[in-house]
């Protein structure tokens, strides 16, 4: 494998591009950003100075992530989303100086392995998204996600849970050798993958 920067990409001589990885036209990718391998950054995509990816990532045309953003392996970034990083942005300080650098500390996104944010979704930093969530097109995150949650709306909630597969796990039905009575438990209906619920989260479980 090699990497694949096309000429009006603007790479960072000091970015590390894993191998294997694609830049697509008119992305940037600046200084101190780590991409791991096989890696796919679409069209006008804005990776931001020290921003580290892990690998198999795909992050679509036109998103933003800003630094201090962290990807973790599998992660899937939507056409146009924004992972923000500024929790109380102004141009400008009290005095009406124009802010610098030095004058704010820029908060960043996690995103953890495998969840995926849907297109045009805004995650307000400083926010986790847990492996394998799904954040719905057009939501707006202003909490942490938990693990395999479904979260949509502005701000976002959760509707119910997903799989690795990423579709929507279904209940287990009082017929399904899964099911224990009094216990919360679902189903990948691709994997086939038995879930239980406990609190705010899921947890895989063998049948």
């Amino acid at each position: 494998m090699s990497v694949r920067i096309v000429d009006s990409a603007d790479v960072s001589d000091e970015a590390v591009i894993g191998d294997g990885t694609s830049v697509w036209h008119l992305a940037q990718v600046r200084e101190h950003a780590v991409l791991g391998t096989s890696c796919v950054v679409g069209r006008g995509a804005y990776i931001g100075e020290g921003v580290i990816m892990g690998d198999n990532c795909k992050v679509q045309n036109y998103a933003l992530v800003y630094e201090p953003a962290r990807l973790a392996d599998g992660v899937f970034i939507g056409p146009a989303v924004t992972l923000t990083n500024d929790h109380f942005p102004r141009a400008v300080n009290p005095d009406g100086t124009l802010k610098s650098a030095a004058d704010w500390e820029p908060v960043g996104v996690t995103i953890e392995q495998g969840a995926s944010v849907g297109a045009r979704a805004v995650c307000v930093a400083p926010v986790t998204i847990g492996a394998w969530a799904t954040v719905a097109a057009g939501a707006v995150v202003t909490k942490d996600v938990p693990a395999h949650a479904l979260v949509a709306g502005v701000p976002a909630r959760r509707i119910g849970w997903v799989g690795r597969a990423g579709e929507p796990l279904v209940a287990v039905a009082d017929n399904d050798p899964a099911y224990r009575e009094g216990v919360t438990r679902w189903r990948c209906p691709v994997t086939s993958t038995v879930f239980e619920e406990l609190e705010n989260t899921i947890r895989e479980v063998s049948i």
